[in-house]
Formats: structure tokens, C-alpha cells, sequence
């Protein structure tokens, strides 16, 4: 075996055609685009180059055939905010082989401890903690957009090596062919009506307006998690232009009191549901047929991606209002049964009851493990108050 640092056209492109070799017998796996995991690693694209750097490495067996991959990375404003510096591995993928999983875990181990850091999380993402994050280890159905999927075998190369569990994140799903609970409709009618309350969807046309209000609300709502640094503008707006051909105005949604942002929630089409025809690739043609496919109305599902409430109104039920106002706009949208509430660290009890309020019932597991180089106290991750 052999691994080989991912440095020219190459190499970047033996680092996305791995995945689809390991993968190829599956027919749940949807292949994540060449070009969104591309930008991650491009220091233009990527403000986590600011202050950090990655690198990315390929294994291949003695026939010169591909086995593996992975990616190790650190930003010194998060790896700071623990005892140990901690960096990140991602975008591991490997065949069945403990002893090649090993050697991955192992270049990444190097690579991190040369530039400082003694501990790494992974499988994580360089960037924010929405998408490609953690390890699949239960729900091994069709994964959507962003979210990561794995094969069942890679939970004991992680334990084996050394990894332990930091925190879990859950990902619930909402059956839209069932009535929620009349109980939790007449709280939320209520709790919407509330003097100084206002509720508003997103508009295009005022989009810079509203991703400042999400930052606003974000970088106070997720202020206590281990794991935060405020949220970049430019990342917004990237990630907004990003999404800009599948997003709906009438899937964000935004809380206002006295005219000041409270509360938000963002939910996406699930565009792995097209995307999954293209096996990562979209190239000027892809395009076209993707846009001519989404008129189609494939869509059956959503997934709500982040949603945040200021600490001081989270006790108001601001959440119960917001799910008031979607369902009235999912119920013009039939072709939709299903929205993945994604997704809900052990950490965060809040939300965990929201998810239980509205009846939605369990879909997956990703664990998010951490890996200390020298010996040390292992601490899980600080639970939200």
C-alpha cells in the first residue's frame, strides 16, 4: 500500500473518484459533487484557510489501484478552544481493511501533531458543522444533500484506532402525511399571536438583509457549543449562491420581536433526490438536465438544516411558531411527504424536545469521534443550558 499527498489535476481527481469506487455496490449512496467538495479545499474559497491549512492524501494497493482516501485540517481559532488543540480529519473513505484505514488515520495523525495540534475529531468537515459531519453509524438509507453516509464496517476502524465518542447528532423525520398532534398546533396558533411577534419567509430580493439576521441570531443562540466561532458573512453568502438553484423563499422562515431578528429556520429541498443521477459530476449539460428535472417536481422531501432561537426567547415556544407558519406552506406543496430535522446534538436538550413535540420518529446516527495523541482525560462534549 501506498499514500500519496493529493498535489496536482491528478491526484484531485483520484480524491473524488475514490469515493465512487468504494461505493460503487451501493445503491443507497449518492454521490456528493466534485465541485462542492473541491471548494473546501480551495483557500479562495474556503475562509478557514485564513487561519489554518489541509491537506488531503490518496491510498492505493500494490496494483496501483485505489483504496482510500482522506483529508486532515486545522483552524487555530477553533483547535484553541480546547485543552488539547484539536484538529479535524474528514473525508475518509476506505475499503475493508483495518490495516489501510490504520494508515490513513495514521498520515493524518502525522500531519496534524508536525503542525502543533494533539488531538483530532473526525470524520468532520473544514467549515461549518452542517454539512459532512460525523460518522453514519445507524440509519443507512438514502443519505440527503450534504449529509454524510458511510459503510457500517468504518464505526470499528474509528474505535479500534483509538477514537472516542465526543458527541452524537441525531436526525429526525417529520411524516407530512400524518396529522402532528392537535395539542402542539393550538400551543403554536397561540404562541403566534403573541404581541410584538412577527413572522416572515425569506426574499431573494432582501437577501443580504436577511443572512445579517441570521447571523445576528446565530452567533448568539449558538454561543455555548464547544464547538463555535461566529459565522462568516462571506461563508453565508457563498453557501446562499451555493443553494441559490434549489432554494425556496418559502422554506426560511424568520421570528422578529420589536423588529429585531430572534429566531430562524433554514430548510432545503433534498437535492440529492436529482443529483443522485449525475454520480457527482455536473458539468454545463448536467446543468440544464438538473434544471429540467427539478420542474419535474421530484422532490418528496425537505431537510431543515440549521435552525437557531436567541438564549432569551428560547423559553417563548418561538420554535412551535415558526413549524405554524411551514406547515401552512407545505400543505399547498403535496408532492412533499417527508422533512428530515437535521440534525440534533445529544448536547442540545431544547431541540430534542422540539423533535419529540412534533412526533417525529428516529432516521439516523452520525458520531462525531475524537482521537487525543498523548494521553489525556477524555471529555464528551458540553451539553447547552
Amino acid at each position: 500500500m501506498k499514500i500519496i499527498q493529493v498535489t496536482d489535476r491528478k491526484t484531485v481527481r483520484q480524491f473524488h473518484d475514490a469515493i465512487r469506487v468504494i461505493y460503487k455496490d451501493d445503491p443507497n449512496f449518492v454521490c456528493p459533487l466534485d465541485k462542492d467538495i473541491e471548494a473546501i479545499f480551495d483557500p479562495l474559497k474556503n475562509t478557514f484557510f485564513n487561519n489554518g491549512d489541509a491537506s488531503r492524501w490518496i491510498l492505493i494497493n500494490d496494483n496501483g489501484e485505489l483504496i482510500g482516501r482522506v483529508a486532515a485540517f486545522y483552524n487555530w481559532e477553533k483547535a484553541r478552544k480546547y485543552e488539547q488543540p484539536t484538529g479535524g480529519m474528514g473525508f475518509f473513505e476506505c475499503i475493508d481493511n483495518q490495516e489501510a484505514a490504520f494508515l490513513l488515520f495514521d498520515t493524518c495523525r502525522d500531519w496534524l501533531e508536525k503542525a502543533g495540534l494533539q488531538a483530532m475529531d473526525g470524520p468532520v468537515n473544514f467549515g461549518e458543522n452542517e454539512s459532512y459531519w460525523g460518522l453514519l453509524v445507524e440509519g443507512f438509507n438514502n443519505p440527503s444533500y450534504g449529509m454524510n453516509y458511510h459503510h457500517s464496517y468504518y464505526q470499528n476502524f474509528f474505535e479500534n484506532y483509538g477514537f472516542y465518542n465526543f458527541f452524537e447528532q441525531i436526525t429526525n423525520k417529520l411524516d407530512l402525511t400524518r396529522e402532528f398532534p392537535e395539542r402542539f398546533w393550538k400551543i403554536a396558533d397561540w404562541i403566534r399571536q403573541k404581541p410584538g411577534f412577527a413572522y416572515e419567509h425569506f426574499k431573494k430580493k432582501n437577501s443580504e438583509k436577511y443572512l445579517r439576521d441570521i447571523k445576528e441570531v446565530y452567533d448568539q443562540a449558538w454561543v455555548h457549543h464547544e464547538h463555535f466561532t461566529p459565522i462568516d458573512l462571506d461563508i453565508l453568502r457563498k453557501e446562499f449562491q451555493k443553494a441559490k438553484h434549489i432554494l425556496n423563499e418559502e422554506f426560511i422562515w424568520f421570528a422578529y420581536h420589536d423588529k429585531k431578528p430572534v429566531a430562524f429556520l433554514v430548510m432545503l429541498p433534498d437535492a440529492n433526490q436529482i443529483l443522485k443521477y449525475f454520480n457527482g459530476r455536473l458539468n454545463l449539460l448536467d446543468k440544464i438536465r438538473f434544471l429540467l428535472l427539478k420542474r419535474k417536481d421530484l422532490y418528496t422531501k425537505a431537510r431543515i438544516t440549521v435552525m437557531g432561537v436567541i438564549p432569551r426567547f428560547q423559553r417563548y415556544g418561538i420554535e412551535s411558531a415558526i413549524f405554524w407558519h411551514m406547515d401552512k406552506i407545505m400543505r399547498k406543496k403535496p408532492n412533499y411527504t417527508e422533512i428530515e430535522l437535521a440534525w440534533v446534538g445529544d448536547f442540545n436538550p431544547k431541540m430534542q424536545k422540539l423533535h419529540d413535540a412534533v412526533q417525529s420518529t428516529f432516521s439516523k446516527r452520525h458520531i462525531t469521534y475524537r482521537k487525543l495523541f498523548k494521553k489525556g482525560t477524555e471529555k464528551r462534549a458540553n451539553i447547552i443550558v
